[in-house]
């Protein structure tokens, strides 16, 4: 009578393939519950975040300013009361109120005007550069260095997230001819009117950012005359940083403090 043999190198195998089987499922599970928490971190975390500083920052300004909240209405479409002056009235109105004296260089990285958009409910801090670290990390709208400061002659360029971070400029997409973007600084407050949009272009494309703005990419939007120009840009679409979307405005009036 023949003794069956046990196979136990079969067995062994069959129990080694269980165990990699369990073990790549358990790395499987693992590596998408940190996948979750990086994106948790990414779209709520920062946002909360970089928010509530943001909102302390614009406290602080007012506090320093002893504006006590001043800025624009924040209901309301924002539509401008007027035409968007030309480049000799506005010339005439901003020298006329302000006088000669200019205004100190902002130091690099720091707070110096907050940026009001009525129709989005928008209330942020501008700050002196575009570093992500140090400025728009923290939810602020950074200043391109070399571009005019608000009210000046030319073009007060500025950027922000779209997303994550604050993302103050996530629904910029949405502003329409004539809507107000207000600057608040120490010495006054500098009312744009939304004038246009460039839904697209490269990342690099400074043109938009010149002293008059146009778009080296679609030359056909954008500037040929000089100004006080506003623009806004932030990343398109949303998610990546692959292009730029762009909104310049015209000053239209100007409130001294």
């Amino acid at each position: 009578m023949r003794v069956p043999v046990v196979q136990h190198s079969g067995l062994r195998r069959s129990l080694r393939r269980r165990r990699a089987l369990w073990t790549g499922g358990e790395l499987l599970v693992t590596a998408g519950l940190v996948l979750l928490l990086l994106v948790v971190h990414q779209l709520w975390w920062t946002n909360r975040e970089a928010r509530r500083g943001a909102e302390h920052r614009v406290q602080a300004l007012e506090r320093e300013w002893g504006a006590g909240g001043g800025g624009g209405d924040q209901e309301g479409s924002g539509t401008a009361a007027s035409a968007p002056l030309t480049h000799e009235e506005a010339g005439v109105r901003v020298r006329g109120r302000t006088g000669t004296a200019r205004p100190s260089r902002p130091v690099r990285s720091q707070a110096y005007a907050v940026l009001v958009i009525p129709r989005l409910g928008l209330r942020v801090p501008v700050a002196e550069g575009v570093s992500k670290q140090n400025v728009l990390n923290k939810g602020y709208v950074g200043h391109y260095i070399g571009t005019q400061q608000p009210g000046q002659a030319g073009n007060f360029a500025v950027a922000g997230h779209r997303n994550t971070h604050g993302e103050p400029f996530r629904y910029i997409n949405r502003l329409r001819p004539k809507d107000l973007v207000e600057v608040e600084t120490s010495g006054a407050t500098y009312t744009y009117a939304v004038d246009r949009t460039l839904p697209q272009t490269s990342a690099r494309d400074s043109g938009v950012v010149r002293a008059i703005p146009r778009s080296l990419v679609r030359p056909g939007y954008g500037y040929r005359e000089p100004g006080y120009y506003i623009t806004l840009t932030t990343c398109t679409p949303e998610f990546t940083s692959r292009y730029r979307l762009v909104v310049w405005g015209r000053l239209v009036s100007m409130r001294p403090r």
